[in-house]
């Protein structure tokens, strides 16, 4: 038998498959770019409106322009009530990202301009998907709950309105920009897992809620989407400051990671994380509840300082670092941590779902077909002879 070939499980890393014009990660410099825009610009000075308009339409838009994309987002973000009366058949144990998903192919059987492949009706589409997310969040919450779900408010803003239809309250000021701000961090992050995702399946002319959809399966996935939840989930088990140390040291000692740092793309913290810091040490503080905060302070000085000594190189804190504890610190349930996610980066999503089908960057989108190396030589160089049932 001739020797087997090496099995690649390559993940793609390294590999460039497209041209884009909507996001660059450069992960030696710690710079995330939106259309030209530094992150930090835009979480500094735009709201989350703003920089969705930007990742849909390539520039910020002007004073009229944001009016109208306020108000497109405002008038589209009531769901339809077949759709609410589905999820109340749902089950209350049901995943949240599994009734996301499931909600996004529900939103299509509603829109009649599924059947449309033109780029003005993708583009309504995405913005009837992106008002619509957050509804669908917050309702699953309340009705999992035995409560109604709450209508958006006509005098709230993006962010705002997600905070009140999950809560029933309108949100105070500053807790409200903290989790706009939130929202523009994590609109959009070049070619993940969950992007790749929904470019491939546009790449079929598949409609942008099946692309959609499969994005949202994809970030289900623990290796994508719940980053920030296990980092939560850590928090709550060290439980005090005092216990960082000791808990650093178990983890590296039985061969294991501290969540939150470490990042597949960046060789320095993640630009992200240092924004949302010290807003989860102000919600903190505003709910009483400061441990969260400073145990992720501390572990990420002690995690990085172990590191450095036991493998003489440095390792950098994520944006799942400190988002964990400030959603937490704005009473989002641990697991609606990856839905949120998803809430904001619907922008990015359907941003490159348009790219991808209209050739925004590329001379000609192609739809995507890989290789791969066949390793499976189970009868050496030539081919099985099929035995029949009876004979095996």
């Amino acid at each position: 038998m001739e020797e087997c070939k090496p099995v690649l499980n390559t993940g793609l890393r390294g590999l460039v498959i497209a041209n884009t014009r909507i996001c660059d990660v450069d992960g030696a410099k710690g710079r995330l770019i939106y259309r030209g825009y530094l992150v930090q610009d835009l979480a500094q000075n735009a709201a989350f409106e703003e920089v969705a308009y930007l990742l849909l339409h390539e520039k910020l838009p002007a004073p009229d322009e944001l009016r109208e994309f306020k108000s497109q987002l405002e008038t589209r973000r009531q769901l339809p009530p077949e759709v609410i009366a589905a999820l109340k058949t749902r089950p209350k144990t049901a995943l949240p990202m599994d009734i996301l998903q499931a909600a996004v192919s529900l939103l299509a059987h509603h829109d009649r301009d599924v059947t449309d492949a033109s780029l003005e009706a993708t583009q309504r589409m995405a913005i009837k998907l992106m008002a619509r997310f957050p509804t669908v969040v917050a309702a699953w919450h309340r009705i999992r709950n035995d409560l109604e779900p709450v209508d958006p408010s006509p005098e709230l803003d993006h962010g705002a309105n997600f905070l009140y239809m999950l809560s029933g309250k309108k949100p105070v000021e500053d807790v409200a920009r903290f989790f706009d701000t939130a929202l523009v961090l994590h609109a959009e992050h070049s070619f993940n897992a969950s992007t790749f995702a929904a470019r491939e399946v546009a790449s079929t002319r598949a409609h942008i809620y099946a692309a959609v959809a499969a994005a949202v399966g994809s970030l289900s996935g623990e290796l994508h989407g719940g980053a920030n939840v296990r980092v939560m989930e850590m928090l709550l088990k060290i439980g005090s400051v005092d216990k960082v140390k000791d808990y650093v040291h178990q983890e590296f000692d039985a061969g294991r990671k501290i969540f939150g740092l470490g990042h597949a793309v960046y060789d320095t913290d993640d630009p992200r994380a240092h924004i949302l810091a010290p807003m989860s040490r102000v919600m903190g503080e505003r709910i009483g509840e400061p441990q969260w905060y400073e145990i992720s302070s501390l572990l990420e000085k002690t995690g990085k300082e172990e590191f450095k000594k036991r493998k003489g190189k440095d390792i950098y804190v994520n944006v799942d670092f400190y988002s964990a504890s400030l959603y937490y610190a704005m009473g989002i349930p641990v697991d609606l941590f990856s839905p949120v996610f998803a809430v904001s980066r619907i922008a990015g999503w359907c941003a490159h779902v348009i790219e991808e089908q209209f050739a925004g960057a590329a001379p000609k989108p192609m739809l995507y077909r890989p290789e791969s190396d066949y390793v499976g030589d189970y009868c050496g160089p030539d081919v099985c002879e099929f035995t029949p049932v009876e004979k095996r």
